[in-house]
């Protein structure tokens, strides 16, 4: 009778298999089942980070055009801030002290005045460099921070850092692009707001108020596509056309390729060594 060994010499050739060879044939064993309404939920991260960055380039865009304040944007700002902290706070986010807050505030008071002050040295950072070049170095810049963004998946390319640096980096030069020094230190201040508070808050929401998560999201988008409606129609149907393809038609294709998948596992798979050889090397 035919052996699995190599060790023994047998009546058979090299390349001989039996009847019980396909018997331990397994599919699809670690293959994930996905549900519509999970992926759903799940593709609200992106959909946020896209609206995000859709409304910054619409506040941009406004205080250029000069149809909106500094001081309107500053305060808008300010106010969205406040709402945010103390939502943070009313999820129950690690049940922070007094101490914690008043860390927070100090850090806020620093960065602002930091911020301030430099801001004239923002507004003179990139005068040597072409309007065409630094419109093209933030649309790269916020599209590596879209690509980058810890959207909560457990992969390679994902880093909340070199996500954040590359939207910052974005806003300061398109902050160079403004009239005066005020609106670039508003710019800078909104967008950290904007790509490093506001993600904070959605990953409270998501893990312990899903409903809320949900609604935020919905109203986020809606606002999203009202301040790019303003300024161009078509571009807001082209969004409005990306946001319902990444959350409704990509979870879609997604179940549906689910059924196609065939791996196959059985006794021609590579052995797995489980045991720690670590001993072995010292």
């Amino acid at each position: 009778r035919w052996q699995k060994v190599l060790y023994e010499r047998q009546p058979f050739p090299d390349n001989y298999v039996d009847q019980r060879f396909l018997a331990e044939l397994r599919k699809n064993v670690r293959a994930r089942r996905y549900q519509y309404r999970a992926v759903v939920f799940a593709s609200g991260a992106v959909a946020q980070q896209l609206c995000s960055v859709c409304v910054f380039v619409v506040a941009w865009w406004y205080l250029d055009a000069g149809l909106l304040s500094p001081h309107g944007l500053f305060g808008a700002g300010l106010l969205a801030s406040l709402l945010g902290y103390g939502l943070f706070h009313a999820v129950g986010a690690g049940q922070r002290r007094a101490r914690t807050c008043w860390a927070d505030l100090k850090s806020t008071v620093v960065f602002v005045a930091f911020t301030y002050g430099f801001s004239p040295v923002l507004k003179t950072l990139t005068e040597s460099i072409s309007t065409d070049t630094i419109y093209a170095m933030s649309a790269f810049m916020l599209l590596g921070h879209l690509i980058f963004f810890d959207y909560g998946a457990n992969a390679a390319i994902v880093s909340s850092t070199l996500s954040l640096n590359m939207a910052i980096f974005a806003s300061v030069c398109l902050a160079s692009r403004l009239p005066r020094a005020l609106h670039a230190f508003v710019m800078v201040t909104f967008a950290m707001q904007i790509f490093a508070l506001w993600p904070m808050l959605q990953k409270q929401l998501k893990a312990r108020t899903p409903r809320c998560y949900v609604a935020l999201t919905v109203l986020f988008a809606l606002a999203a596509l009202a301040g790019l409606a303003s300024v161009s129609s078509v571009g807001a149907v082209l969004f409005a056309l990306l946001l319902l393809c990444i959350s409704c038609l990509c979870p879609y294709c997604l179940i549906r390729l689910q059924l196609f998948k065939d791996n196959i596992h059985g006794p021609w798979d590579e052995a797995e060594i489980k045991e720690d050889l670590s001993r072995f090397l010292t």
